[in-house]
């Protein structure tokens, strides 16, 4: 079972070095798209019971905490917005729909998995580098509103996927630093602090390697909650971020890191909300005994570990036919990342069809 994808994927490319030109050359290229995207998020708030004055007045106030931690970033949104010709509000809603969407009364179970492993390195011997692969779960309806980029012009140039709109989700920098990007809930999660997904977007323009961009979130206010997933090279770094502090996860194994959706310690995990579980808690312990049994030595092994069937936890995730809006959930895509090499592999389809469908191989060298 599949579900619609547009024929052809939208890749976009920035280059220039004023972050409100940057943003203006990403709204040009998405001013035929971002309409329909902007209209799939009014339906999926409206449906979450948030009328569009709230909405309005939280992604101004997102807007507002972009703006006064990282300016430029803040250009850049109102950039989007000026290339493709509509109001700033409206790309900032995009950029903080995690937070937005965290005063919904209905997000349903159904999201992302991801994994990072310490593989021998081919190219020199006797080295390990770190690589890793996520599938991005999210709602069936926003299949045809995401793309590929190469974001130059910042401190670092990055390459991945996002959303049409959002400055950033999941890539790897020219500094050979990677991020994975998971949604975590947290009771006190809201608006006020830096969106998670721009938080992404200074992470991967600015970090110099993986310790670093620990230190660039710890620095962030935060009001919301999120995982990121950092890692070089050499060092991989597993975050729970939440209202109440940013916590490091241990590893489940010796060089290998596994996220699905729920807190992986405990402060923050003492307030969480019960959305995404039991669904997360037995994805992760699924996927973690599978880990445990197979060890995978290659990035392809690494995917196949994310394929799953009938009867088993979601890891590859298809939306039941009859599903109304909301409850969609779906593999929009699958990422493998490659620091050591600056590389991100994007397929266009869920871990299962990774022979049968494009996959687009980025560079941020």
């Amino acid at each position: 079972m599949s579900f619609p994808r547009p024929e052809n994927r939208l890749h976009v490319s920035t280059a220039a070095r004023d972050p409100q030109a940057r943003g203006r050359q990403r709204g040009e290229a998405l001013r035929g798209i971002l309409p329909g995207a902007i209209d799939a998020y009014d339906r999926l708030f409206a449906a979450g019971g948030l009328d569009a004055a709230t909405v309005r007045s939280d992604a101004e106030r997102a807007l507002d905490a972009v703006a006064a931690h990282r300016g430029g970033l803040a250009e850049q949104i109102a950039g989007v917005a000026a290339g493709a010709g509509v109001d700033p509000w409206r790309v900032a809603a995009l950029n903080a729909r995690t937070e937005i969407l965290a005063r919904s009364r209905a997000v349903p179970p159904g999201e992302c998995s991801t994994v990072v492993r310490s593989l021998p390195d081919a190219a020199v011997a006797g080295a390990t580098r770190n690589v890793g692969v996520q599938t991005w779960d999210w709602h069936a309806e926003l299949s045809d509103y995401w793309h590929t980029l190469d974001a130059d012009g910042g401190a670092h140039r990055y390459a991945g996927i996002t959303e049409d709109g959002i400055l950033a989700k999941i890539g790897v920098n020219g500094a050979g630093v990677a991020l994975h990007f998971n949604i975590l809930g947290h009771t006190l999660d809201g608006v006020g602090g830096i969106p998670m997904h721009v938080l992404a977007a200074l992470v991967l323009e600015e970090a110099e390697d993986a310790a670093h961009a620990v230190e660039l979130v710890r620095e962030a206010p935060i009001a919301s909650s999120g995982s990121f997933l950092v890692f070089d090279r050499d060092r991989a770094v597993l975050l729970d971020l939440s209202p109440v502090g940013v916590f490091e996860a241990p590893a489940v194994l010796p060089g290998i890191r596994v996220r699905t959706n729920h807190f992986l310690t405990a402060e923050p995990a003492a307030a969480e909300k019960t959305t995404y579980q039991p669904d997360s808690g037995e994805r992760y312990g699924f996927l973690v005994d599978r880990l445990t049994a197979s060890l995978p030595e290659t990035p392809e092994a690494m995917l196949a570990e994310l394929i799953t069937g009938e009867g088993e936890p979601a890891l590859t995730c298809l939306p039941a036919p009859d599903a109304r809006l909301g409850e969609r959930w779906a593999s929009l895509a699958t990422v493998i990342l490659d620091p050591a090499h600056r590389e991100a592999r994007v397929l266009d389809g869920t871990p299962a069809e990774h022979a049968v469908r494009p996959w687009h191989v980025l560079h941020a060298r």
